[in-house]
């Protein structure tokens, strides 16, 4: 067991890293928000505005998350305990089912139609638009922040039942959300979905679901190696 002071140090430290991570993903979204102002940009948040896009959607929850995880650091800090139940468990559910595999997403799945085709995802006009360290912010920066928290502690995975529920009742509310802007605009969220037939778009759906489970089931074996089997429940999972 580590001593005292090596113990204290490190908790000091991810308190730290949680408030500066925090910090960025507020500043990316209050720097984000400020942007229909633009005319330009305006455009771009017509019909739905910024949570029509996963992107965004995926800065907030990256935001909740490191929020709760700095909040149970200063509460632990301040009761002196090792753990605060209700918030860890929050915690550790809000960053298992939907902070890990959702950033993990938005990063593989933009990057791959981004090589692709940007203009399917992130046309060219959009570079005279936002700058690049912004696109990097929103698409590649996400990545090393969840895997940083994969290494930093253990997290306690739900049983695989209710963790992929959980995913798949996000996904069912977001695809809701795209079909639901286009039966109202007539408008797409992103690009590729007009390239698509109705069959094409099914399929497209469930396999990015199906993508995300096994980012979700990635994230359970990275947990696993990292920190084996100390944070895992008791019970046998299903």
């Amino acid at each position: 067991m580590a001593p005292w002071s090596e113990l204290a140090m490190t908790r000091t430290c991810t308190c730290i890293y949680h408030f500066l991570v925090l910090s960025w993903y507020i500043f990316l979204n209050y720097y984000i928000s400020q942007q229909g102002g633009d005319q330009q940009k305006s455009k771009i948040f017509l019909n739905g505005g910024h949570w029509k896009y996963l992107t965004f959607l995926n800065l907030l929850l990256q935001a909740i998350f490191f929020g709760v995880a700095c909040m149970e650091d200063v509460l632990k800090r301040i009761k002196g305990e090792k753990d605060i139940k209700f918030m860890t468990t929050f915690r550790d559910l809000l960053f298992t089912t939907l902070a890990f595999p959702i950033s993990t997403f938005v990063f593989l799945s933009f990057w791959i139609l981004f090589l692709y085709d940007r203009e399917l995802v992130y046309p060219k006009a959009l570079d005279g638009i936002f700058p690049v360290w912004l696109n990097h912010a929103m698409h590649t920066s996400i990545l090393p922040f969840s895997l940083v928290e994969v290494m930093l502690r253990p997290h306690c995975y739900p049983r695989k039942k209710k963790g992929l529920t959980v995913l798949a009742g996000a996904s069912i509310m977001y695809i809701t959300r795209v079909l639901w802007i286009y039966s109202d605009t007539g408008t797409w969220v992103y690009p590729v979905f007009a390239k698509l037939s109705p069959v094409g778009l099914t399929a497209f759906f469930s396999l990015s679901y199906i993508f995300s489970a096994g980012i979700y089931l990635l994230g359970e074996k990275l947990n696993h190696w990292k920190w084996g089997d100390a944070m895992q429940p008791r019970k046998k999972r299903k």
